[in-house]
């Protein structure tokens, strides 16, 4: 889940957003889901919300503001989220992660799992957006262990905070245009094709994957087991250092020692967090 970088074209005939109200949803937004708004962003808020405060009959955005905060439901909260984020996302976007995840990473882990005679396999795609990336990775899966798949334990869990980017990620179902940088044999091996145009992905690659709403800024993740990969890729960029930095903490915690950690090609991991190891850009690994 990431905040649109967009701006609104227009203002006129909006209500006017003052800068203590702003300074009010900017912070709410920044302690529940970490993502620093800066002032650039005022017209975002402005043209993102006009339409819930019509629909709620709110003279302003204070009333706004308190309306959020006193939700005890948490509708509002995420209905918030929803409006701010975009979520711009394509099959096989930074494919030099894939290459390398089928080439080493994937290998390495299988014989070191091997080893311990598991034969069970955890991955966890945080900030997972319309579903494109860990569709993704389940298609590299199944190229990668073919047919010893079936005696393999294999998890996916696919987590975000918008509801609105969930739904679509659990129907699977992409426009061409979409799916028009992935090499020709897993768009034929994986998907379905329609006669209107779009391409739904098969059962068998969804099979691996568990959608999940979930905050990455719960101060304490709930899981019982390690992930041996972990993707967050393009998530980290909206977020200041400081809760950057504790969020790569928690993965740190939550990386089965030699598994490997992936961010984005235009994210850097903070000098306050846990010692991930280097491995090439964008890629770092917790030591075994």
């Amino acid at each position: 889940m990431k905040a649109d970088d967009t701006t609104n074209p227009t203002t006129a005939g909006l209500l006017k957003l003052t800068d203590e109200e702003y300074t009010l949803i900017r912070n709410l937004i920044h302690h529940k889901f970490g993502i620093d708004l800066t002032e650039q962003k005022k017209s975002l808020i402005v043209g993102r919300l006009q339409k819930v405060l019509r629909e709620k009959g709110l003279a302003s955005f204070l009333e706004y503001y308190n309306y959020v905060t006193s939700d005890k439901t948490g509708e509002a909260l995420g209905s918030l989220v929803n409006r701010i984020s975009t979520n711009h996302t394509f099959f096989y976007r930074e494919p030099d992660h894939f290459t390398f995840l089928l080439e080493t990473a994937l290998p390495e882990l299988k014989r070191c799992i091997e080893k311990e005679g598991t034969k069970k396999l955890r991955i966890w795609c945080a900030g997972c957006s319309s579903g494109e990336e860990p569709y993704m990775l389940s298609m590299l899966v199944h190229d990668f262990l073919k047919l010893e798949l079936k005696q393999w334990d294999v998890g996916i869990l696919a987590t975000d905070i918008s509801n609105r980017v969930l739904t679509i990620a659990k129907a699977g179902v992409y426009a061409g245009e979409n799916i028009k940088s992935l090499p020709a044999h897993f768009k034929h091996r994986y998907f379905r094709s329609s006669e209107d145009g779009d391409w739904a992905v098969k059962d068998q690659i969804k099979d691996l994957i568990l959608f999940r709403r979930f905050n990455l800024m719960r101060p304490q993740f709930p899981f019982s087991g390690k992930f041996h990969l972990v993707f967050c890729r393009n998530v980290m960029i909206y977020f200041d250092g400081p809760t950057r930095d504790a969020l790569v903490n928690r993965f740190y915690d939550f990386t089965q020692p030699g598994g490997y950690f992936f961010i984005g090609h235009s994210e850097t991991l903070g000098r306050k967090t846990r010692t991930y190891s280097y491995v090439k850009p964008a890629v770092y690994r917790r030591e075994a």
